[in-house]
């Protein structure tokens, strides 16, 4: 498989349930399944989160694009995510290949992890991490989905 056609790590806003999954991936994907990035860790930023290299492990979901629509859905995720192409001086994030192990579904039945595979990842840009690894906050246990409070219980 050639890097134009990996498929993609997502680990924050592009969630399912996150407020970009709707805008960006619906109706664009493929497949969609829990997936862990080992290696990494996750940092708190203004409304989503960054990755950046290190010791952990960061949660998230493993995407296959439709065949149809991966030119058009790398193009958006690109613009979302401010990478204008590799080291740009003004990159947000870069979309850097990296291997992605995939996680059974909750409640699926077999053996626990699949074998690792190559995917693309928007990470930290150079400043950003260099700004994170001094004074960011990490996102506990790599899961970005973590933050949010438990759904409120609601009585009869």
């Amino acid at each position: 498989m050639t890097d134009a056609r990996l498929p993609l790590f997502v680990y924050g806003t592009l969630l399912p349930g996150e407020p970009n999954h709707d805008r960006f991936l619906r109706g664009r994907t493929h497949e969609e399944r829990p997936a862990a990035l080992p290696g990494a860790l996750l940092y708190e930023g203004p409304g989503y989160p960054y990755a950046i290299e290190g010791h952990g492990t960061v949660r998230g979901a493993l995407v296959t694009a439709e065949p149809g629509a991966y030119a058009e859905l790398l193009g958006l995720l690109d613009d979302l995510e401010q990478y204008l192409g590799p080291e740009h001086p003004r990159n947000l994030y870069e979309r850097v290949t990296r291997r992605v192990v995939p996680m059974p579904r909750p409640g699926a039945s077999g053996s626990g992890r699949g074998e690792p595979v190559r995917a693309w990842v928007y990470l930290a840009a150079t400043a950003v991490t260099r700004s994170l690894r001094t004074g960011g906050t990490p996102v506990p246990d790599g899961d970005w989905l973590s933050r949010r409070p438990p759904p409120a219980r609601r009585t009869p």
